[in-house]
């Protein structure tokens, strides 16, 4: 699953600790679910000032999904 991937190098990218990001991606009815769990430190870093960082990676996800014709994308994003 390439969005599974593409979502483990952006959230890699911003946090401190990249060994405990933890990207899974499962298909249900409505489309693909991504669950990413990142350290409790590193929440701050991938939410963002307002949700901003956040919403940036699901736009860029959601676009990914959208140009290689794949189903409707959701990202969940929680602390381990």
């Amino acid at each position: 699953m390439r969005l599974a991937e593409l979502t483990t190098f952006l959230i890699k990218s911003v946090v401190k600790n990249p060994e405990s990001v933890s990207v899974k991606g499962f298909e249900t009815e409505e489309g693909i679910v991504i669950e990413v769990l990142v350290s409790e430190e590193d929440m701050g870093a991938v939410i963002g000032r307002g949700g901003q960082i956040a919403t940036a990676i699901r736009i860029l996800v959601r676009a990914s999904a959208y140009i290689n014709e794949e189903p409707r994308v959701k990202i969940n994003i929680d602390s381990i």
